[in-house]
């Protein structure tokens, strides 16, 4: 198996996946230079606990981090790796434009696999139309295979519809774990680059913080951040936590040291964990796997927009009143076993993995196809594999560079 991953969170879900794969597995890590490619400690972070990291990390050419490869130095890997089976843990942009385009003719033509690295309820077109051209989509619940198959039922076509692909899998990081330490000193408040949007939300949660910190001296208040302002996640960050702490100490309005701002390996951080707290995180699933009580913000709302409906009836809402008190909650079991804890016996994606890895080596597997082939598509695909080809710099640039851009397409 071949993993492509072109940000920290997708990364993160490769390197999980790949550690559950079979000892005898030839498997390899790849990051796709884009605009959204992780910094080396981002990339660490990712690959903490997992045996790519615990060996050095699996790259071209053996040995280091996984490297950060152009879209021609990584197909030229593929072509090496001639691997059964490639998946594409990538934003969905990019997992339509490496298995349409510069994947495509892979030969021996392998499987295409692509899922999402958190928590994805409700379940979406958009998500399932990107990822169309694959032969499996992994999932992380019931409830998110239940969706995912009747939007791709509804739709039709493309790979993973024609092949009704939708496998349900465990978070990989909900089991790195680790020796229980002595002490549990931390409140760790994990961040989400998307919501809440506005600043004036994001100062009363960070305000909430800072009294939990008045309050309880005793306790290490820690925002836990997926990178720092400088750095590139997933999705943009308008407002950035630390920015914003740190305009709000030049006010006067906090005390500057009352919190601390971290990077790194979320499961080492629970680990010291007393409470975590979020508005909308994945994190939340690696905090109640560690055991550590939780408080899942409800002020802003809870819904598909917050991405956080899907913690409605698992007894950890609450509000910012309660984080400053810190009063944190241990989720409801039956939602636990309903939403992302279920038995291990329930999960298929390793067997619908093989399955395909076995039809690839047989060269059973149609060419791919995508939901967004076709020419109304074209643009939106070119403009993706740009972001791809053009190296960041270059497209910093802007609107008024595209001859630059263009000049440096026709030197390629």
């Amino acid at each position: 198996m071949l993993a492509v991953a072109d940000s920290d969170s997708y990364l993160k879900w490769a390197a999980g996946l790949l550690d559950a794969m079979p000892s005898d597995w030839m498997t390899e890590l790849l990051v796709v230079r884009s605009p959204i490619a992780p910094s080396e400690s981002q990339i660490q972070a990712a690959v903490s606990g997992t045996r790519i990291g615990r060996a050095g990390g699996s790259g071209e050419g053996g040995g280091g981090l996984p490297p950060v490869l152009a879209a021609r130095r990584l197909r030229r890997a593929a072509e090496r790796f001639r691997p059964d089976v490639v998946l594409l843990a990538c934003t969905g942009p990019v997992v339509d434009v490496l298995a349409a385009e510069i994947l495509d003719d892979l030969r021996p033509r392998p499987a295409f696999v692509s899922g999402l690295p958190g928590i994805s309820v409700p379940a979406t077109e958009k998500a399932w139309l990107y990822r169309s051209g694959c032969e499996l989509f992994v999932v992380h619940s019931g409830r998110e295979v239940r969706e995912f198959a009747a939007i791709g039922a509804a739709l039709g076509g493309g790979g993973s519809a024609a092949a009704g692909g939708v496998a349900l899998a465990r978070l990989p990081y909900l089991d790195l774990g680790g020796p229980v330490p002595a002490e549990r000193d931390r409140v760790i408040f994990a961040t989400q680059a998307k919501v809440p949007r506005r600043r004036e939300e994001r100062e009363t949660v960070l305000l909430a913080l800072a009294a939990l910190a008045e309050a309880r001296p005793d306790l290490d208040v820690v925002v836990k951040l997926r990178g720092r302002d400088s750095e590139r996640q997933t999705h943009n960050e308008r407002h950035h936590y630390e920015r914003l702490w740190l305009a709000m100490a030049g006010e006067g309005r906090v005390r500057v040291d009352a919190l601390r701002f971290a990077t790194g390996p979320m499961h080492e951080h629970l680990s010291r964990a007393a409470g975590f707290v979020t508005v909308s995180s994945t994190a939340a699933l690696e905090a109640i796997a560690a055991g550590v009580p939780l408080l899942i913000l409800s002020d802003f709302g809870v819904s598909a927009e917050m991405i956080n409906l899907v913690f409605e009836g698992s007894g950890c809402l609450g509000t910012l009143d309660d984080l400053a008190k810190g009063e944190f909650r241990v989720p409801d079991g039956e939602w636990c076993r309903a939403n992302y804890f279920h038995d291990d016996a329930e999960s298929d994606w390793l067997d619908r993995i093989r399955e395909l890895a076995a039809a690839a080596g047989e060269g059973g597997l149609a060419p791919a196809r995508s939901l967004l082939d076709g020419p109304e598509h074209a643009a939106a695909r070119r403009r993706a594999r740009l972001r791809l080809e053009v190296p960041p710099r270059v497209l910093r640039y802007g609107y008024r560079a595209r001859r630059r851009v263009r000049r440096y397409l026709k030197a390629l």
